[in-house]
């Protein structure tokens, strides 16, 4: 059982392969949300994976707190959910994220891309992990 602030209409929506948009703390330097693949973990956190050596990751190896926006598509009822936390660098698992997430995005696609996911696996991967501390949500 977990304790996340994550309702199950929230977790619906977060189920979904839909782009989440991660924000990083910058000091002085404002917010700048990035599109990226993730998925929901049945302790209520929030998982992505990213280069080691992006932004984000020198950002939050500074300050890990972050948010993380994923909203209904264009066509649907108005539904965002929008958590802030803090976000640790996991050891282990990327690879197995990666792969999960490219099946999860491409759908049946995904057979006819198996080079493209060959080659995201042989990068190296750092895994995040954001812990939701506060969550707020809109469904209309």
């Amino acid at each position: 059982m977990s304790d996340s602030p994550l309702t199950p209409e929230d977790l619906d929506l977060l189920r979904r392969p839909l782009h989440g948009f991660l924000s990083t703390a910058g000091g002085p330097t404002p917010p700048q949300p990035r599109p990226v693949w993730f998925e929901t973990t049945g302790e209520g956190t929030i998982q992505l994976f990213t280069d080691p050596a992006s932004p984000k990751v020198r950002r939050l190896r500074r300050d890990p707190r972050a948010s993380f926006l994923v909203a209904s598509p264009v066509g649907e009822r108005e539904h965002w959910v929008s958590v802030t936390g803090s976000v640790t660098e996991e050891p282990g698992g990327a690879a197995d994220l990666v792969a999960r997430l490219f099946a999860r995005y491409w759908g049946e696609r995904a057979r006819d891309r198996t080079d493209e996911l060959a080659g995201m696996l042989a990068l190296d991967w750092v895994r995040l992990v954001l812990h939701p501390e506060k969550v707020s949500r809109f469904v209309n």
